[in-house]
């Protein structure tokens, strides 16, 4: 096969070149939209990461596309409509980081408990050693509300237990022997917000849970929660977010994801558009208060992001290729 392979990182050309040494594989630094003058009509298959945004026109660029491989569990950067219409199957990694996602969930959960940021950062500012104002509180004996008990909320369940915390759950698909054998409750998401001390999301995004977090949900939740988000930006409503921070509905929270992300570093360009969209300039100056805010931890959108599960994202996908080729395709996703 042909294969176009997209925002790589410098060593993934050569492990993934010996790991399919019969295919013609061509790599690109950055993203399908950084690459616009890329074009070919023999490309059989695109490698692609989250940061490529795949609609029609993208698939115009590849008429004898047959099919995109997205290094990710998530496919909303991807036009399934469009990829049908034109025959293209698209396949992604269904798991690759369970137990990755989930322990970087706790360490910001670790972090805002033990207010470790603002310890580190007082001492690397003041170069003594107080610790007024640095006070944090147990997990254990805390309640923590899982929203999505799929694979990586298993996987934050099991440590939320192995902490001492009681846990509830809410997801749409409820396993009873799981809950027994975990020693989890499953509830209802208003009855999650209303016991969790904290809150960590762990959903995919879809139409069905954008803005899931939203101004209805943080009147819902415990005065003082915790919110965790290792999910999607859009999951959360960001201004409603910035609302229960300043109402002191949340004492603070941990965010791996933002509405807007890609926006946040260019402001200016938002901002000076001649046809600005208020709602993404609205998003982008509230990421800003949360990023500033002291008792918010914004990391990039790197919870899934160790050595380990990166190698099993690419190994997925070059079986999700080979499998294509091979004519039995494996984890293919459908509109």
């Amino acid at each position: 096969m042909k294969i176009h392979y997209f925002s790589g990182e410098e060593w993934e050309e050569a492990y993934v070149r010996g790991k399919m040494p019969g295919d013609e594989l061509v790599f690109h630094k950055g993203s399908v939209e950084a690459n616009p003058d890329v074009k070919d009509d023999a490309a059989d298959a695109l490698c692609i990461f989250i940061d490529s945004k795949i609609g029609a026109s993208e698939l115009e660029r590849f008429p004898a596309l047959k099919l995109i491989a997205t290094r990710s569990t998530g496919f909303d950067h991807i036009d399934l409509a469009a990829c049908a219409a034109r025959g293209v199957a698209v396949a992604s990694v269904p798991s690759y980081g369970e137990n990755t996602v989930a322990e970087f969930a706790f360490a910001l959960i670790l972090a805002l408990s033990r207010r470790i940021i603002e310890a580190n950062d007082s001492v690397r500012d003041s170069g003594t050693f107080k610790q007024e104002g640095l006070r944090g509180f147990d997990l254990a004996g805390k309640t923590l509300g899982i929203v999505g008990g799929g694979h990586i909320g298993e996987h934050a369940i099991r440590m939320g237990g192995g902490f001492g915390m009681t846990v509830v759950c809410f997801d749409v698909h409820q396993d009873a022997e799981l809950a027994a054998k975990l020693g989890f409750s499953y509830v209802s998401l208003d009855e999650l917000f209303a016991r969790s001390d904290v809150i960590s999301l762990h959903v995919p995004y879809n139409p069905h849970t954008h803005h899931l977090i939203n101004r209805d949900a943080f009147a819902k939740m415990k005065k003082g929660a915790y919110l965790v988000n290792t999910a999607r930006g859009a999951v959360v409503e960001t201004e409603a977010l910035v609302e229960a921070l300043k109402n002191g509905t949340l004492a603070g929270a941990g965010l791996d994801v933002l509405e807007e992300e890609g926006d946040i570093n260019d402001e200016s360009m938002l901002l000076a558009a001649p046809h600005p969209n208020d709602e993404a300039i609205r998003t982008a100056l509230a990421n800003n208060y949360l990023i500033d805010h002291p008792r918010v931890i914004v990391t990039p959108h790197v919870a899934f992001d160790t050595l380990e599960a990166v190698t099993r994202i690419i190994d997925t996908t070059i079986g999700n290729i080979e499998a294509f080729s091979a004519g039995a395709p494996a984890n293919i996703v459908h509109a």
